[in-house]
């Protein structure tokens, strides 16, 4: 069964304000473009920028320990390195987050936002060819459209998509057949991926996007009603491509790829 891409997003600051694309162009073996390029610190980590590695995302500013991330709205230009980020109650702030200027800034912005809910010093980190994704093989994640629909029949309220934080969005996918497609090829586009795991969720959905509050216990509803506590998939690309919102989504073939 072919599905399509109803929508693309990345989010160039770990934990920040999904934005919206029309197109991207998939690398084989990389991850989703200008995804997760920066995370903020939140009091020492332990990473190293000189030998990158995982570190959990509890050490960084993001949804799933501090709620009132959600109050920030950011726009990053990828040419010029430029954040952008309005809240509530705070000046507007614009600096770079390629200059050590424009990071101390932000991270001074930020700290007046979260007030109490910093640990220690703020700080915005990067390295070259990293990303500070929730799992260190979570190249590409695509949502089920079909799946959250599913899930807010179960619990009689409306489940906002960007609570998944995806990078693809499908529509006409049956609800939940994608935990069952761990090890297979699918088409996306012009680009052919691997399906690597089902996304185990946690607390950041509970954090409704818009208003910033814990509103939703997503991780329970799930449970109780699935068994599982998952929603969308991480997946590997396998051949390079361009893939566009309306492009075909074609579901794998039923026989797991070697």
């Amino acid at each position: 069964m072919t599905g399509h891409i109803a929508a693309l997003y990345r989010h160039p600051v770990k934990g920040f304000t999904p934005e919206r694309l029309d197109h991207a162009e998939l690398t084989a073996g990389g991850p989703f473009p200008c995804d997760r390029l920066y995370a903020i610190e939140n009091g020492p980590s332990g990473f190293d920028p000189a030998a990158p590695a995982y570190i959990p995302k509890q050490k960084f500013t993001v949804l799933m320990a501090i709620a009132e991330v959600a109050k920030a709205r950011t726009r990053y230009d990828e040419a010029s390195g430029v954040l952008s980020a309005t809240a509530d109650g705070q000046p507007d702030f614009s600096g770079s987050l390629q200059q050590a200027d424009g990071r101390i800034a932000f991270a001074g912005w930020l700290t007046a936002l979260l007030g109490e809910e910093v640990r220690g010093e703020l700080k915005v980190l990067d390295a070259p060819g990293y990303r500070f994704m929730d799992h260190p093989l979570g190249h590409v994640s695509i949502i089920n459209m079909a799946s959250v629909r599913d899930l807010e029949a179960k619990i009689g309220r409306p489940v906002d998509p960007l609570r998944f934080r995806g990078n693809l969005y499908v529509e006409g996918w049956p609800a939940w057949v994608e935990n069952e497609w761990e090890g297979r090829e699918l088409m996306i586009g012009f680009a052919r991926a691997k399906v690597f795991k089902p996304i185990v969720r946690c607390a950041a959905t509970h954090v409704n996007p818009d208003t910033a509050e814990r509103d939703m216990d997503v991780v329970k509803a799930l449970f109780d009603n699935y068994g599982h506590m998952n929603l969308g998939i991480y997946v590997h690309v396998t051949d390079s491509g361009r893939i566009t919102v309306g492009d075909a989504a074609t579901m794998p073939s039923l026989e797991p790829t070697a």
